[in-house]
């Protein structure tokens, strides 16, 4: 069972990710913002996989990845990005600054959960499952 942080201010978006998380067996752990989520990830360094919005207020997602990426114990820390708000210029800027995926929102179960299956196997060194034998 894998610690999953997700930082998300919107409570809707936050109880449906945290219930697809459940659904696979792991515990979900919310964050309001950035910034909570980053003193989260660094005062407890177990959790497994972070989940994050780009629109939040007091640390955004950008920076909240910039941040993390600039922190050696998190350089290949999966994290997954989900929007609502941002064009293809903006992921593949995301996806450069360090982010693992990213997904739309609203989100998807069948998507959401297969990203989490991916970055758990490749945080453990494993080859991703087969997307058609993992749902």
């Amino acid at each position: 069972m894998a610690k999953i942080l997700i930082a998300e201010d919107d409570r809707i978006s936050q109880k449906l990710a945290s219930k697809i998380v459940e659904e696979l067996g792991h515990t979900a752990f919310v964050s309001p913002h950035g910034k909570h989520a980053y003193e989260a990830l660094t005062a407890c360094n177990d959790f497994d996989l972070l989940i994050t919005d780009i629109m939040m207020p007091e640390m955004d997602g950008q920076q909240l990845i910039q941040t993390l990426r600039g922190d050696q114990q998190f350089t290949n820390f999966p994290i997954i990005i989900m929007s609502a708000v941002v064009g293809l210029g903006e992921i593949s800027e995301l996806l450069k600054l360090g982010a693992t995926l990213f997904m739309a929102k609203p989100l998807d179960r069948a998507e959401l959960q297969d990203y989490i299956k991916r970055c758990l196997h490749k945080k453990a060194g494993k080859p991703a499952p087969d997307r058609a034998s993992s749902s």
